[in-house]
């Protein structure tokens, strides 16, 4: 067993990896770090791991722990790293965006390796060290690698992706708290949303650089992200299909759908599905994953199996709630 440590674990993500931890067959959670509930219970922060959990948050880590997770606000993760020294056996898998572009990567004697894994798996294997994704550059990502890793990206992709309030963190904001988003649709930093730098870097990775315009928005629903991305394509819709199909054939969390998808389909589960459609010379790629899973939490366990060499699913066969 691999002793677990989980820094920031009173959040939407932190919350989602305590569960995934817990019922995990090779990992042991050993401790959670918050410094605003320390010496409280971790049930007061995610009730319902009642009778599944008996820990209480600590202000205490644990620096030669085999496993340490950092669910931490975006640029957070840096600064708890420099203030604290861990093992050089220590694998670090980081939730947040400090280390996701090349020009970050290196940091305290570790290389982080870009955690997705149907982008490099290889690279994953070997890593001791991992940037997880975020949440939209996963759902984006996933459905344009195959035309890029084909070269197949000739034109704009124009991206509209929908996400969740717990995309936007426990804490509260004017557009998160109930009465403002209940039945309430927005958008929000148009083409300039932080993650399509991550995007961009593993497109020019596939040597297909290209322009993205996306549309990010704000759902009335509390999690999953369902995104849609269209581009010029000149071959057939069968043609497109077996381009995908194939690129994901040794991928099992996502899979190509032959029927249209909707977002309760993937909410609460690891996977990524993907849906095409050919409208004229124009390929309209679906895209559904849930943020806190695939998108965060579930994708953080995904490298961890890959890393140590366990099956990429153990402890990831989970079930949709579709109705």
């Amino acid at each position: 067993m691999k002793k677990v440590g989980i820094i920031g674990g009173s959040g939407y993500t932190g919350g989602e990896l305590i569960r995934l931890v817990i019922h995990h067959p090779a990992l042991e959670l050993e401790f959670v770090y918050s410094t605003t509930r320390a010496g409280k219970a971790v049930t007061s922060a995610h009730p319902d791991l009642l009778g599944s959990l008996d820990l209480d948050f600590t202000d205490k880590v644990n620096e030669n722990i085999d496993l340490l997770f950092l669910c931490l606000g975006h640029g957070n993760s840096r600064a708890f790293l420099e203030k604290h020294s861990f093992s050089k056996e220590t694998i670090i898998i980081d939730l947040g965006n400090d280390f996701r572009l090349n020009s970050d990567q290196e940091f305290g004697g570790r290389h982080f390796v870009y955690g997705l894994a149907e982008l490099q798996r290889d690279r994953i294997e070997k890593a001791t060290a991992i940037a997880n994704p975020g949440c939209f550059a996963t759902a984006i990502q996933l459905a344009l690698l195959p035309l890029a890793k084909h070269s197949l990206i000739k034109d704009a992709v124009h991206i509209n992706a929908t996400t969740g309030s717990t995309g936007a963190g426990v804490g509260l904001s004017p557009t998160s708290h109930f009465s403002w988003r209940n039945n309430n649709l927005s958008w929000y930093k148009p083409f300039t949303h932080q993650h399509l730098g991550e995007i961009h870097q593993s497109l020019q990775q596939l040597n297909s650089p290209s322009a993205l315009f996306f549309m990010p928005q704000r759902g009335d629903f509390t999690r999953g992200i369902f995104a849609t991305a269209y581009t010029h394509f000149d071959g057939t819709l069968e043609e497109a299909k077996t381009l995908y199909k194939d690129y994901y054939a040794s991928h099992p969390f996502t899979q190509v759908s032959d029927e249209e998808i909707s977002l309760k389909s993937v909410v609460n589960t690891n996977f990524c599905f993907l849906h095409l459609h050919k409208h004229e010379n124009t390929l309209l790629v679906t895209s559904a994953i849930d943020n806190l899973v695939k998108g965060a939490s579930g994708q953080a366990i995904q490298n961890t199996n890959i890393l140590m060499g366990w099956e990429e699913n153990l402890g990831l066969q989970l079930k949709a709630s579709i109705f």
